[in-house]
C-alpha cells in the first residue's frame, strides 16, 4: 500500500448533523485513494460524531481516529492532528464542512508543481440555500510569491485577514520549521496568530484555482452564532499577533496593519458583546481595553484616522478607559 500523499486533520464537537457529508467528500479526493490519510479528532464530543468517524475510518486505506474526553477546544485539537501527519502534504477541514471532488488532488499537484510551502484558495460560503464565492483577497494567481509581500496595505482587506485554516493545503516542512501549529488553549480566533506567523516566517505561497471548500454558515453550534466565554479569547488572540509582529524584523512596517485590525476586530466584538449576559460582557469590554492599552499610541491614531464614525463611537469608550484617544 502506497504512502499518503496528503494527511487531513478533521477536529470536530457535537457535528454529528454534518460530519458524515465532510467524511464523505473526503473519499473522492484522489484517484487513488490510499493517497490520502486521515486524522480525526473527537473532541469530546455529547453526540455520535466519534461513532460516526470510528465507521468511516474503516473506509480509508489510512486513518486514524483521536478522542478527547473533555473538549480542548479547535487549536490544541488540530496541533493533536499535526503529530499525526504523513506524507509531503497536509491540510484542515471542520466537521461542518465539506470538498468537492478531486479538490486535494489537484492542490497537492499544485503545491508540487510550484514548490512553495503553502497553497492557498478561495472558498464557498454556504447559508441555508446561498451559495457565495469568497476570493482570496491577493491579486495574483498561480505565481509564487512572498508570504510577507501579501500582508499590506495596513487599510485595506488582505491574506492575514483571510485566516481560514481549511482554505489550502501545506507542505510538511512547516511542520519542521515550527509554523504550522495553533496557539494551545485558544477558543476562537485561534487562526489569528497563525495566519500571521506563517505570513512572517514561511518562504513562499501561491493563491491556485481548485475544486471548493464548501464552508457552512449559521450552524448552531458555531463559535460564529454562540455568546459563551470562549469568545473572550479573541483579544487573548489579538494580543499574540501584536507579540508576532513586534518580535518580527520589520515590526515598523507591519505594525499598522496589526494595529488597524485589532481595532476593527474590538469594534466587531464590542457589538457583538451586547448580546452576551452582564458579567460576559463586562470580561469582554476588560480584556478588548487591555489589548487597546498594549497598542502603539500612534499607530491607533493613525488607524483611527480611517475609520468611519460609526466604528469610532463604538470603540470611544474602551479607547478612554485604555488611555488611548478616540
Amino acid at each position: 500500500m502506497r504512502t499518503p500523499s496528503v494527511t487531513v486533520i478533521l477536529p470536530a464537537k457535537d457535528a454529528g448533523a454534518f460530519i458524515g457529508t465532510t467524511l464523505e467528500t473526503l473519499l473522492r479526493q484522489f484517484d487513488d485513494p490510499a493517497a490520502l490519510k486521515l486524522v480525526a479528532i473527537d473532541d469530546g464530543s455529547s453526540d455520535d460524531t466519534g461513532a460516526q468517524m470510528r465507521r468511516y475510518a474503516e473506509r480509508f486505506a489510512h486513518a486514524e481516529v483521536l478522542v478527547n474526553p473533555r473538549a480542548v477546544g479547535l487549536a490544541t485539537a488540530r496541533n493533536q492532528g499535526l503529530a499525526h501527519v504523513e506524507g509531503e502534504a497536509f491540510c484542515f477541514v471542520d466537521g461542518d464542512d465539506w470538498m468537492q471532488p478531486q479538490r486535494l488532488q489537484v492542490l497537492a499537484r499544485r503545491l508540487g508543481e510550484l514548490d512553495c510551502d503553502f497553497v492557498r484558495t478561495d472558498h464557498v460560503r454556504v447559508t441555508g440555500t446561498e451559495r457565495v464565492l469568497v476570493r482570496a483577497p491577493f491579486a495574483w494567481r498561480e505565481v509564487v510569491a512572498s508570504p510577507r509581500e501579501a500582508i499590506l496595505p495596513a487599510d485595506d482587506t488582505t491574506m492575514v485577514d483571510y485566516p481560514y485554516a481549511w482554505a489550502g493545503v501545506f507542505h510538511r516542512r512547516l511542520i519542521d520549521r515550527g509554523l504550522a501549529a495553533f496557539p494551545d488553549g485558544l477558543f476562537t480566533a485561534e487562526d489569528r496568530p497563525w495566519i500571521w506567523r506563517l505570513h512572517l516566517q514561511a518562504e513562499t505561497f501561491a493563491v491556485v484555482d481548485a475544486p471548493a471548500l464548501l464552508y457552512r454558515r449559521g450552524v448552531s453550534t458555531s463559535l460564529t452564532r454562540v455568546h459563551d466565554r470562549r469568545q473572550l479569547d479573541f483579544a487573548r488572540s489579538l494580543g499574540q499577533v501584536i507579540d508576532i509582529v513586534e518580535q518580527d524584523a520589520e515590526a515598523e512596517r507591519f505594525l499598522p496593519k496589526a494595529v488597524w485590525t485589532a481595532l476593527a476586530l474590538s469594534s466587531h466584538h464590542l457589538v457583538r458583546s451586547r448580546q452576551m449576559t452582564p458579567r460576559l460582557r463586562a470580561e469582554m469590554r476588560s480584556g478588548i481595553r487591555e489589548l487597546l492599552r498594549r497598542l502603539p499610541a500612534t499607530e491607533v491614531a493613525a488607524a483611527l484616522d480611517d475609520f468611519a464614525g460609526s466604528r469610532r463611537r463604538v470603540l470611544a469608550r474602551s479607547l478612554r478607559g485604555a488611555g488611548r484617544a478616540s
